[in-house]
């Protein structure tokens, strides 16, 4: 759907960062993020295909925090190495307007530094850490992106996130929780377990054909 006519439902400021970046036209689970009630603080659970625009669901949900709410953002995921790749891409769209930090070490530390960024990415092991150090300026963050949010129900990660929701949530009342997935069995549950408003949208930029490889040939399903 054309940008344009979504003008009225994005904030003034927020709106002209994505002209600045040359948005044209805004993806299925942008459009029903913002109508679900995205720039209202809402709790949002955004299960969509890989490639389908999740990762702008959560930029317009950082920038609406640092922008509008006036405080800052955490962007968590599961691996130091995604960390690395987030933050090279939040600071080669965003550097000019806010600034971005990368903390996913394996030090214990509270990172008292941290402070005087806007958005901090990590993992949630360093999360944990910092939560338990109880750094000062978590009292300032609005919103926490939860990316691969369907690792709650992993062996090894699973319990240090659903640790980390529940203390976030309790320790920050007003606080704005995006979560993002590709694949999750049970959405619904999960929504409901966030309070956030379920996106569910099947759209993917590239079609996607399922087939059986066997003795060298491909035989595809066929619709």
């Amino acid at each position: 759907m054309k940008l344009e006519k979504f003008e009225k439902k994005i904030p003034k400021k927020i709106f002209s960062v994505l002209k600045k970046r040359k948005f044209a036209e805004l993806r299925p689970c942008q459009t029903k993020s913002i109508n679900k009630g995205l720039f209202e603080d809402k709790n949002l659970l955004v299960c969509t295909p890989t490639a389908s625009g999740k990762t702008l669901v959560a930029e317009l949900a950082i920038l609406n925090a640092i922008f509008h709410d006036k405080g800052k953002a955490i962007y968590v995921v599961p691996l130091r190495a995604l960390a690395s790749e987030k933050f090279k891409d939040f600071k080669k769209h965003y550097d000019e307007f806010f600034k971005i930090a990368i903390s996913s070490g394996d030090i214990d530390t509270a990172d008292s530094y941290l402070a005087n960024y806007d958005l901090i990415i990590t993992t949630s092991e360093k999360l944990d850490s910092l939560l338990r150090h109880r750094a000062h300026w978590l009292s300032q963050v609005k919103v926490v992106v939860l990316d691969e949010i369907h690792l709650l129900n992993d062996a090894s990660r699973g319990p240090t996130l659903e640790i980390l929701i529940t203390i976030l949530r309790k320790l920050l009342p007003k606080l704005q929780l995006i979560g993002l997935s590709a694949t999750i069995g049970n959405p619904e549950a999960l929504a409901d377990w966030l309070n956030a408003e379920l996106v569910l949208d099947h759209w993917r930029p590239v079609r996607l054909d399922k087939g059986v490889f066997f003795d060298d040939k491909i035989e595809f399903s066929k619709k």
